[in-house]
Protein backbone atom coordinates (compact mmCIF):
# COMPACT_ATOMS: atom_id res chain seq x y z
CA UNK A 1 0.00 0.00 0.00
CA UNK A 2 1.24 3.76 -0.98
CA UNK A 3 2.37 5.79 1.84
CA UNK A 4 0.64 8.97 1.74
CA UNK A 5 2.92 12.61 2.01
CA UNK A 6 2.87 16.01 1.46
CA UNK A 7 5.35 18.80 0.86
CA UNK A 8 7.46 20.21 2.70
CA UNK A 9 8.20 16.94 4.26
CA UNK A 10 8.67 16.94 7.85
CA UNK A 11 11.46 14.81 9.77
CA UNK A 12 9.27 12.94 11.19
CA UNK A 13 7.62 11.98 7.81
CA UNK A 14 11.15 11.50 6.88
CA UNK A 15 11.76 8.84 8.85
CA UNK A 16 9.31 6.89 8.09
CA UNK A 17 10.10 6.37 4.47
CA UNK A 18 12.60 3.57 3.25
CA UNK A 19 14.00 2.84 0.05
CA UNK A 20 11.53 0.91 -1.97
CA UNK A 21 8.35 2.70 -0.39
CA UNK A 22 5.54 3.50 -2.89
CA UNK A 23 4.46 6.85 -2.11
CA UNK A 24 1.96 9.38 -3.66
CA UNK A 25 2.74 12.80 -3.39
CA UNK A 26 1.08 15.73 -3.33
CA UNK A 27 2.58 19.27 -3.09
CA UNK A 28 5.65 20.98 -5.30
CA UNK A 29 7.80 18.71 -6.40
CA UNK A 30 11.31 20.06 -7.64
CA UNK A 31 12.77 18.53 -11.07
CA UNK A 32 15.79 18.85 -12.26
CA UNK A 33 18.89 17.12 -14.06
CA UNK A 34 22.16 16.57 -14.15
CA UNK A 35 23.59 20.19 -15.30
CA UNK A 36 21.04 21.59 -12.18
CA UNK A 37 22.23 19.18 -9.62
CA UNK A 38 25.47 19.71 -10.39
CA UNK A 39 25.21 23.67 -10.27
CA UNK A 40 23.46 23.53 -6.62
CA UNK A 41 26.01 21.61 -5.38
CA UNK A 42 28.64 24.25 -6.53
CA UNK A 43 26.34 26.77 -4.81
CA UNK A 44 26.41 24.82 -2.05
CA UNK A 45 29.97 24.02 -1.62
CA UNK A 46 30.75 28.03 -2.31
CA UNK A 47 28.64 28.69 0.78
CA UNK A 48 26.30 30.71 -1.44
CA UNK A 49 22.77 30.90 -1.08
CA UNK A 50 20.20 28.75 -3.11
CA UNK A 51 17.82 29.73 -5.73
CA UNK A 52 15.00 28.67 -3.94
CA UNK A 53 14.77 26.68 -0.10
CA UNK A 54 14.94 22.71 -0.49
CA UNK A 55 14.28 22.13 3.20
CA UNK A 56 11.82 19.61 3.47
CA UNK A 57 11.17 19.42 -0.32
CA UNK A 58 11.08 16.75 -2.70
CA UNK A 59 13.69 17.07 -5.87
CA UNK A 60 12.79 14.08 -8.48
CA UNK A 61 15.57 13.92 -11.01
CA UNK A 62 14.79 13.87 -14.73
CA UNK A 63 16.84 13.81 -17.52
CA UNK A 64 17.79 12.32 -20.68
CA UNK A 65 17.06 8.46 -21.45
CA UNK A 66 17.58 6.29 -24.41
CA UNK A 67 14.65 6.05 -26.99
Amino acid sequence: MAKRINTPLTDDVVRTLKAGDNVLISGVIYTARDAAHKRLVALIEKGEELPMDVRGQVIYYVGPCPA
